[in-house]
């Protein structure tokens, strides 16, 4: 395969998922918006348990992933009925997932709320922010279903390489999304004035036309999708695979969920700084979320790639691809980067907020700008070393890190310097350097390069 195929292929797997990532985040900032137009606490109450459920969607995420490795493999390979296997264990991981979620919210959700209303605010009020924090959560619990059923779909479809289904169903989601988001929050049409609960109830129905529209399109197609025919004959799945398999998962799992913690904590301890700090990493989220699927879909997109090589045994094109793509990745985030730090002064206005909370905003937004590059190519790697089966690696590459490393950076420095925010940010995020360095290493010598199924 040449290189530039190697390109064509990436673009064809990636821009489906930037597409539909893209409108889904660009929905969340629609939604940050409005609920932002309502006042600071209750945004700031929304950020919180966004980075909450953050939590949860890396869990189902790093659970169906390490599945995710052999679906890939096996579909190189030729094995139907291993992709079989992989889309019935995937159903078991995800019902999995949902009920230990509901289980960890409904018994400790206000705790971990109140965790981010630690530090002091110029004029946020506390209480009121944990109040609309529980509504909000509340409701969102029932998400969680849909959520990760349309993820069992979604990841099995593009491991066989369709990303255009789950594409089209994340635009009709986000469209439901936006319009109810309309209704309810600021009571149109007739429709209730309901805030916070308006928002969570629009993204429940919106979660579950996105779950309608992946099955009904799915299953209608499967002369193209046919490891969907007679996969719901059975639920059992042969044992020898079950441990395989999850041997590899269980480190992808643990990483997913333990970073995504980190990011929660690193969250919970810049709020020591002021709750003023948490509502401009909210407004900064924000944008940046929107703007990083490019590099998360191109990392998505080389460990398919890279996967399906391996499983057919061509191991020189898939060692030749990795570092190319890498910096093929690393370069097109330089574009993000002048976007975002050129409109970094600008976004933040839109929001009714206090003017600290902008400035906090802008700041951010800069900083976190100036790093995309760094992040895209870590995604390339880190998919790369998965794509082989390497997950443990991963594990300590990832997750590891970010609580041995980033966070005790962080709470170092928020507890014994005098430091401002923006500089401790700015520590923080250069840590991932050391990352960086360690793997492109491991991917240069290859070691990443491993046929799983043959």
């Amino acid at each position: 395969m040449k290189q530039d195929s190697i390109y064509k292929k990436v673009f064809t797997l990636a821009i489906p998922m930037m597409i539909q990532n893209g409108i889904t985040n660009a929905v969340g900032l629609v939604d940050n918006i409005m609920v932002g137009s309502l006042g600071t606490e209750n945004m700031t109450a929304v950020s919180i348990v966004g980075q909450l459920i953050f939590v949860f969607n890396l869990a189902v995420f790093g659970g169906l992933s390490g599945p995710g490795i052999y679906g890939a493999q096996y579909y190189g390979h030729g094995d139907e009925e291993g992709v079989k296997n992989i889309f019935r264990l995937k159903w078991w991981v995800a019902l999995f997932c949902i009920l230990s979620g509901i289980a960890v919210f409904i018994f400790a959700g206000t705790a971990l709320i109140k965790r981010y209303l630690t530090g002091e605010g110029n004029d946020i009020d506390p209480e009121l922010t944990l109040g609309y924090a529980k509504q909000y959560l509340d409701i969102m619990l029932i998400s969680f279903f849909p959520f990760a059923i349309t993820q069992v779909y979604a990841s099995s479809l593009r491991e066989t390489g369709d990303s255009v289904k789950p594409m089209i169903a994340g635009i009709m989601s986000v469209l439901t999304d936006v319009v109810l988001n309309y209704l309810l929050i600021y009571g149109k049409f007739g429709c209730p004035k309901l805030g916070v609960r308006g928002a969570a109830i629009a993204t429940v129905i919106a979660r579950f036309v996105e779950l309608s529209v992946v099955i009904i399109w799915s299953h209608a197609k499967s002369d193209i999708h046919t490891f969907l025919k007679g996969v719901y004959k059975t639920v059992k799945i042969p044992g020898e695979v079950v441990k395989k398999v999850l041997i590899k998962s269980y480190p992808i799992f643990f990483n997913e969920f333990f970073w995504a913690g980190g990011i929660a904590m690193l969250t919970q301890v810049y709020s020591r700084r002021g709750l003023d700090v948490v509502a401009g990493l909210n407004i900064s989220n924000a944008i940046c979320n929107l703007l990083n699927v490019v590099f998360v879909a191109l990392g998505s997109a080389i460990g398919i790639i890279s996967g399906q090589l391996l499983g057919a045994s061509e191991f020189e094109k898939a060692r030749k691809s990795a570092i190319k793509l890498m910096w093929f990745a690393g370069g097109i985030c330089v574009i993000l980067t002048v976007i975002l730090i050129s409109i970094s002064g600008v976004f933040p206005r839109i929001y009714n907020t206090t003017e600290d909370v902008r400035n906090y905003a802008t700041n951010f937004i800069i900083v976190t700008a100036v790093f995309f590059p760094i992040q895209s190519c870590l995604n390339a790697l880190y998919f790369t070393l998965r794509s082989g089966g390497k997950t443990v690696l991963t594990f300590f590459f990832d997750s590891v890190f970010s609580w041995a490393v980033s966070v005790p950076v962080a709470m170092l420095v928020c507890t014994f310097s005098s430091l401002s925010i923006l500089p401790i940010f700015i520590i923080v995020q250069s840590l991932d350097v050391i990352k960086l360095i360690v793997g492109y290493i491991l991917v240069k010598k290859g070691i990443w390069i491993t046929n799983l199924v043959e």
